[in-house]
């Protein structure tokens, strides 16, 4: 039986296009979908809510997730990646991680795979490689390659303090303990940007504009009517932007010209957290934080 977004609770952006609101930390999830492709944008903040997003992901696509773009390493955005078993995993590089040399291999795959509700720091620490898998084709652009893992780790080394931030904003012990030991370690980092052509789909760029909210920051761009902007939380409606230790402020509104510019001017842009926005919301929010903090 055909389902529509509306009745599983997501919002439709465009053809093939949409994004739910996750309950509690209102954390956006999107999902972009094509002829037998399905790539989901951040996975919830427990293994119990990855689950139902990949049952509600997979009903609106008529197929597997066989990606997932996570946008930054905060635990209410990924600790539900664990259960998109199979699906590839795809973060930014960031700097500091340096590009592979031409067809480098996938190193292989780790173990399984916020904020409260007064919008407390909800702060991962801040991969992995290889070439992009699954039945859509892959290419790079603006000189982007994936890199082979040289020992950095996409979540940080404190995976204690990961979870340990998951239970200061409300998710349970247990479930932050059993998300934070499944961790899914990255199959790819974009460098630069990493352009995918999903069969029967729009086309999708990912691109690596940080450091901004986080050392490493993935907007995935979706080249739909109107064009969809998913900007994980270096934007953001609900609140005032979060910045934590992990954050780089001297270079996040360097970030949100980014966005503009991937977007353009008619783009949707989806905040991580809260409702969507236009270019103008945007660019204020990238003025009020470089007032924020002393960004000339």
């Amino acid at each position: 039986m055909t389902v529509t977004w509306e009745e599983l609770g997501w919002e439709r952006l465009a053809e093939g296009v949409g994004r739910c609101r996750l309950p509690v930390w209102d954390c956006t999830v999107g999902l972009v979908t094509g002829a037998g492709s399905a790539l989901l944008v951040d996975a919830g903040s427990s293994l119990a809510e990855g689950a139902r997003l990949r049952g509600q992901a997979e009903a609106l696509a008529g197929c597997r997730v066989r990606r997932l773009a996570l946008t930054h390493p905060h635990f209410d955005h990924v600790f539900g990646a664990a259960a998109f078993a199979g699906a590839t995993v795809l973060v930014a590089a960031g700097e500091g991680t340096p590009p592979a040399p031409p067809g480098a291999a996938l190193t292989g795959t780790g173990g399984g795979t916020g904020r409260g509700s007064e919008r407390a720091n909800a702060h991962g620490r801040g991969g992995a490689g290889g070439r992009a898998a699954g039945d859509e084709r892959g290419s790079e652009a603006g000189g982007g390659r994936g890199s082979v893992d040289r020992g950095g780790d996409f979540y940080g080394a404190d995976r204690a303090g990961m979870c340990a931030d998951a239970v200061r904003n409300g998710l349970g012990r247990r479930a932050a303990e059993e998300a934070a030991d499944a961790l899914v370690r990255p199959h790819r980092s974009v460098h630069g940007t990493l352009a995918l052509e999903p069969a029967g789909g729009p086309r999708i760029l990912l691109a690596d504009v940080g450091p901004g909210h986080t050392a490493r920051d993935l907007a995935v761009v979706v080249a739909s009517d109107p064009v969809v902007v998913f900007c994980g939380d270096l934007v953001e409606e609900s609140g005032e932007p979060q910045a934590g230790p992990d954050a780089v402020p001297s270079r996040w509104p360097a970030a949100l010209d980014r966005l503009l510019e991937l977007g353009g001017e008619d783009a949707v842009y989806v905040p991580g957290h809260g409702a969507v926005v236009d270019a103008a919301f945007v660019r204020a929010q990238r003025d009020a934080l470089a007032r924020r903090f002393g960004v000339s």
